[in-house]
């Protein structure tokens, strides 16, 4: 397992899967979750269905401000730059 993907994994709801990190998040009525890529250091952000099945990838200008915020702070938290949050794919 990559270190980056093991330190995220110790931050609060962070879950580890292979070369990925994966955490998942409410603001009001819409889910959110969260995945960092290790081998291309990137953030993908995807809207969840209220189904729960079902999960689309987003823009990070769609994303909620204070969300991109935590998850900024949580990828440094992990020694992860929070730069990569903001990469484009």
């Amino acid at each position: 397992m990559d270190e980056r993907v093991a330190a995220l994994a110790e931050q609060d709801g962070w879950q580890a899967e292979g070369f990925a990190a994966r955490v998942h998040y409410q603001g009001g009525d819409d889910y959110y979750s969260i995945e960092f890529y290790a081998p291309s250091e990137c953030v993908v952000y995807w809207k969840v269905k209220g189904d729960g099945e079902t999960a689309v990838p987003v823009g990070r200008n769609t994303v909620p401000d204070p969300l991109r915020e935590r998850i900024r702070q949580d990828l440094a938290a992990a020694e992860v730059d929070p730069e990569v949050e903001s990469r484009s794919l």
